[in-house]
C-alpha cells in the first residue's frame, strides 16, 4: 500500500504582506509545505523574497484571470482585463466571456503566458500550477495553461477534485453545495482525462474547496482521519490580522484558518497517523 502523503498549501502568496507572513509563519511554526504565488498581486516582490530565504517551502504559480489584477499592460488585452487592469470578480460571468468571445480566449492565453514568464523571472522554481478560484477547470483556460505549462516543463497540476461526503457533515446549505460538487466532478473528471493523456501528474484528491470561506479545525482533524493512501493536498487561505481595515468575515475566516495550520491537535494527528508532510514534487513517487 502507498504511504499517505498530505501536500498542505496557502493560496494567494503575493496577495498581501498579511497573507505572505501569515504563510510563512504556517510553514516554520505548524503543518504548511507549499504555496500558491499570485504574481499580479500587491505583495508579490514581498512574497518572493521571503520565498527565497524560506527554500523548504515549495512555490507555485496561482494563475489568477478573476478577482485579480493583470500582469500585461490592460490596453492589451481590453477584453479580459477593465481599464484599470482588473478582471471581472465573478468567475461565472468570467467563464462565459472567455468561452464565448474570441477576442477574450486570444488575450487570455498571452495574459497566462505573461504570468508564467513572470514567475520563471523571480528564480523560484516551479513547485505547480493551479489558479485563483479554480478557473483552470474552464476548458478554455486548462488547455491554454496546458501548452504553456508544457513549455517550460512543468508537469504538476491541481485538479479541484474535493469529496462531497466528506464535507458533507460540516456544510452549512448541503443541497446548494451537492451541486455545486457535481459541476466540479464533471468538470475535474474532463481534467483528469486531458492531463493523464498528455503526462500532467496531480494529486488524487485536493480538499478545500467544498468548505471554501468555512474551514474549520473540526473538518481538517475528521480529514486527516479519512485520507487514502497516495498523496492528497489541502489547501488554506490564511493571513494574519490587518490592523489597518476594519475586520469583517472574510479577513476573520483567513486568520481562523491561519490558526488552523498552527494547531498543535492537528500537527500531533499528523504524527500519529505517520501521514507524511510533501509537496507537488513528491508526486513522482505515487508512480
Amino acid at each position: 500500500m502507498k504511504p499517505c502523503r498530505l501536500i498542505i498549501n496557502g493560496d494567494d502568496f503575493g496577495a498581501s504582506r498579511e497573507v505572505n507572513e501569515a504563510i510563512i509563519l504556517a510553514h516554520h511554526r505548524g503543518i504548511l509545505t507549499s504555496a500558491s504565488l499570485m504574481v499580479s498581486g500587491p505583495a508579490c516582490e514581498h512574497a518572493i523574497d521571503l520565498a527565497k530565504e524560506n527554500p523548504l517551502l515549495a512555490v507555485g504559480l496561482h494563475v489568477t484571470l478573476v478577482a485579480g489584477h493583470s500582469v500585461l499592460p490592460p490596453w492589451q488585452i481590453p477584453h479580459v482585463a477593465a481599464p484599470n487592469g482588473t478582471f471581472q470578480s465573478d468567475p461565472a460571468m468570467a467563464g462565459l466571456k472567455y468561452f464565448f468571445s474570441r477576442g477574450a480566449r486570444d488575450e487570455l492565453f498571452n495574459e497566462i503566458a505573461a504570468q508564467f514568464e513572470k514567475f520563471s523571472r523571480s528564480g523560484l522554481r516551479f513547485s505547480h500550477v493551479d489558479s485563483h478560484c479554480h478557473l483552470h477547470v474552464h476548458p478554455v483556460v486548462l488547455d491554454a495553461i496546458m501548452k504553456i505549462a508544457e513549455s517550460y516543463r512543468i508537469k504538476r497540476i491541481r485538479v479541484p477534485a474535493d469529496d462531497f461526503f466528506t464535507a458533507l457533515p460540516f456544510l452549512k446549505s448541503p443541497l446548494f453545495a451537492a451541486g455545486y460538487a457535481l459541476v466540479f466532478k464533471l468538470l475535474t473528471a474532463r481534467m483528469k482525462r486531458k492531463l493523464g493523456a498528455r503526462g500532467f501528474i496531480f494529486p488524487r484528491r485536493v480538499y478545500g474547496n467544498m468548505l471554501t470561506g468555512a474551514m474549520n479545525l473540526d473538518y481538517v482533524l475528521s480529514l486527516l482521519d479519512r485520507l487514502p493512501p497516495g498523496t492528497g493536498e489541502i489547501y488554506f487561505h490564511p493571513a494574519l490580522p490587518s490592523f489597518a481595515t476594519v475586520p469583517d468575515a472574510g479577513r476573520l475566516q483567513r486568520f481562523r484558518e491561519l490558526c488552523i495550520l498552527l494547531d498543535s491537535k492537528a500537527q500531533a494527528k499528523i504524527q500519529r497517523l505517520g501521514i507524511i508532510p510533501s509537496t507537488y514534487f513528491d508526486l513522482e513517487k505515487d508512480a
